[in-house]
C-alpha cells in the first residue's frame, strides 16, 4: 500500500511536470502571408521607380527586413506561386507554365504550405489570389476567389461573352491579340488600362458599355457613378475582408494560432482603378522607365526558336509594339501604361495598409510573422518588352518583407540574392515545424533554404543556401517535359548569366550596369561565365548539367 502511495504521488507528480512543462511552451506564431500579384521593385524601399507612393508597403519593410535581391523563380503568376507554395524548383516538377498545378504528379504528391500548417493545428484561412489554381480542401477557411475584376464590358454580362479594353485605350492594344493563336484574355486583361469612369450611356458599336466583376462574381455588374457612389473594387473587398477577420482573430480566446493568406490582383493587368490614384501621377510628370536605345540588340530572346516558342516568347514583344504603335508619339503609351502601373501600385499600398493596420493596432502585432511578396516584376519597356516572363531583372526581381516579432530588427537590409523557393521552409523553421512535405514516393522534398540566419542577421555568412537566385522561363509546349530544354538565369549579389535553350548566353556586371544594358558575352568570350556557368549547374544538378546546350560543348 505504501509503495502504491508513493507511486501514485510520484505519477502525480509526473503529470504536474509535464502540465507545466507544456505550459511553459512558447506559443506557435501566428502568419500573414501578404501575396501581391505582378508587382516588381517600384515600392519604395527597393528603389525600382522614383515616383512610386507607397508609404505602407515602406513602413512594412522598415519595420522588419527587407530582401533587396529578391527573386521569382519562375516569372508567370501559375508556375511561381506553385513552386512557391509547394517549396519544389519548377525544373524538379516539369510545371513551367500555366497549366494547373493540381494536374501534376510532383505538386499533388506533395504537400502545400497551407496543408503543412493545417495538419500542424494552424486555423488555415485564405482570401484572394494566393495559388493560380485554388483547392478549396487545403484551408480551413477561404472567403474570395481571385477576380481580376473591375473589367469594361460591350452589351450583356452573359457566361461567354469576353469582355472588352477600357474605353479610352486605342488600337492595336486595345485587342492585343498574340501571333500563335494565344490571346490569353486579350483586351479584356492585358490590353486595358485607365481609371474607373462613369460610362453610363457610353456605346462602343452600337452596344452600351458597363463595368462587371470577374472571377466568382463573374459577369455581375460593378457599379461606377462616381467615386462616392460605386462598388468596392475586389481588392478592395479582400482587404476590408482580412481587416475584419484579423480583428476577430485578436478578440478570439482560440488558443490555436493561424496562417491567414491575402491575395491582392493589382497591379496585374488590367490596370483600373480609381481616378485619385491616376491623379497621384499627372501624364506630363511620369517618368519612363531608364530605357537605352537599341538595348535588345545584345540580346537574345528575341531570336530563339519562333516556331518551339509561338506566343510565348512574342507576347511581351507584341505588348511592347501594339503600345507604342497605339499613340503618334511612342512614349505617350508608355507614359500612359506607366501611369496606370504606378497607380494600381498606390492602390494596392492602400490595401496593404489596411491589413496592417489590424495587426499592428491589436495584440497581433507580438506574435505575429508578416511575410509580403510578389509573384514576379514586370518590364516596362526595357529591351522593347513590356509584360513578364523574361530572365531580365525587371522581370525577375521582386519586393520582399519579413517581420518576425521578437527576432527581426528594424530598418535590416538583406544584400543576398533570395527567391521565393526559399519562402516555404523559413515558415516552418520560424513555427517549429519539421520540413517533412513528402506525401508519398512521387512527391518531392522543399529545395529551399530558411531565411532565419538573415533575419537573424541581415549581415551573416553562415547560410546554407545557394550563392545565386535560379530563374526559369519556359520555352514551349514541346519541351514541357523536359527541364533542360527551356531558358535559365542565376542571378548573384553582383551578376547575372542567362542561357537559353539554343545554347546563346548573356552576362551582366549587375555592380556596374544595374540596367543590364552591356551584355558582355556578345560576340565575346569573359572570364566571369565558367563561375556563373558551375553555379547553375551547383544549383540546378542534377536535373540540368548535360542539357544545356552551351554547358555540354564546354564538357
Amino acid at each position: 500500500m505504501k509503495k502504491l502511495t508513493i507511486f501514485s504521488i510520484l505519477s502525480i507528480s509526473l503529470c504536474f511536470f509535464i502540465i507545466k512543462c507544456d505550459s511553459n511552451k512558447e506559443p506557435k506564431p501566428n502568419i500573414v502571408l501578404i501575396m501581391i500579384d505582378d508587382l516588381n521593385d517600384y515600392p519604395e524601399e527597393f528603389n525600382g521607380h522614383p515616383q512610386a507612393v507607397t508609404p505602407n508597403i515602406k513602413k512594412l519593410a522598415k519595420s522588419g527586413v527587407s530582401f533587396q535581391h529578391a527573386y521569382s523563380n519562375d516569372p508567370m503568376c501559375g508556375p511561381s506561386r506553385a513552386s512557391m507554395m509547394t517549396g519544389i524548383y519548377p525544373h524538379k516538377s516539369s510545371n513551367f507554365w500555366q497549366a494547373s498545378w493540381l494536374k501534376n504528379e510532383v505538386l499533388v504528391n506533395t504537400k502545400t504550405i497551407m496543408e503543412k500548417f493545417k495538419e500542424n493545428g494552424y486555423n488555415v484561412i485564405g482570401s484572394g489570389k494566393i495559388m493560380h489554381k485554388n483547392k478549396l480542401d487545403m484551408w480551413n477557411e477561404f472567403e474570395h476567389a481571385a477576380d481580376y475584376g473591375p473589367v469594361a464590358y460591350k452589351g450583356e454580362h452573359k457566361k461567354g461573352k469576353r469582355g472588352i479594353s477600357h474605353p479610352d485605350v486605342p488600337k492595336p492594344y486595345r485587342v492585343n491579340k498574340v501571333v500563335g493563336g494565344l490571346n490569353m484574355a486579350g483586351g479584356q486583361i492585358d490590353g486595358s488600362y485607365g481609371p474607373l469612369k462613369n460610362v453610363n450611356g457610353l456605346k462602343i458599336d452600337g452596344e452600351e458599355i458597363s463595368w462587371a466583376y470577374g472571377g466568382s462574381r463573374a459577369y455581375k455588374e460593378f457599379k461606377y457613378n462616381s467615386e462616392h457612389d460605386r462598388d468596392l473594387t475586389p481588392d478592395e473587398i479582400n482587404a476590408q475582408w482580412a481587416e475584419k477577420r484579423l480583428n476577430e482573430l485578436a478578440e478570439s480566446n482560440d488558443e490555436n494560432p493561424f496562417f491567414l493568406a491575402v491575395g491582392f490582383l493589382r497591379p496585374h493587368t488590367p490596370l483600373i482603378v480609381p481616378q485619385k490614384y491616376f491623379d497621384m501621377y499627372p501624364l506630363e510628370k511620369v517618368q519612363l522607365a531608364n530605357i537605352k536605345k537599341n538595348d535588345k540588340d545584345d540580346t537574345y530572346l528575341h531570336y530563339v526558336d519562333q516556331f518551339e516558342t509561338k506566343a510565348r516568347r512574342t507576347r511581351s514583344i507584341e505588348m511592347y509594339e501594339n503600345l507604342v504603335n497605339s499613340y503618334e508619339d511612342p512614349n505617350e503609351g508608355l507614359k500612359r501604361f506607366t501611369q496606370a502601373y504606378l497607380a494600381c501600385v498606390a492602390a494596392v499600398d492602400d490595401n496593404v495598409g489596411q491589413v496592417m493596420k489590424a495587426i499592428n493596432n491589436t495584440k497581433l502585432k507580438d506574435n505575429t510573422i508578416v511575410v509580403l511578396v510578389s509573384d514576379h516584376g514586370w518590364t516596362m519597356g526595357e529591351k522593347d518588352h513590356v509584360y513578364k516572363n523574361s530572365l531580365w531583372e525587371e522581370s525577375t526581381r521582386i519586393p520582399m518583407s519579413i517581420r518576425v516579432p521578437g527576432l527581426t530588427k528594424a530598418n535590416s537590409k538583406v544584400q543576398h540574392p533570395v527567391s521565393l523557393i526559399d519562402v516555404y521552409p523559413t515558415l516552418l523553421d520560424l513555427a517549429g515545424l519539421d520540413n517533412n512535405t513528402i506525401k508519398n514516393e512521387l512527391g518531392k522534398p522543399l529545395d529551399g533554404y530558411s531565411l532565419k540566419p538573415f533575419l537573424k542577421n541581415p549581415k551573416t555568412e553562415k547560410w546554407n543556401g545557394p550563392k545565386a537566385a535560379l530563374t526559369v522561363v519556359y520555352s514551349s509546349d514541346k519541351n514541357k517535359d523536359i527541364p533542360s530544354n527551356h531558358h535559365y538565369s542565376v542571378r548573384t549579389k553582383d551578376w547575372r548569366y542567362i542561357i537559353y535553350n539554343s545554347g546563346k548566353e548573356e552576362l551582366y556586371n549587375n555592380s556596374s550596369d544595374p540596367k543590364e544594358w552591356d551584355n558582355l558575352l556578345f560576340n565575346k568570350s569573359h572570364p566571369k561565365r565558367d563561375e556563373m556557368v558551375k553555379i547553375l549547374k551547383e544549383i540546378t544538378y542534377p536535373v540540368i548539367p548535360n542539357g544545356l546546350k552551351t554547358i555540354e560543348k564546354d564538357e
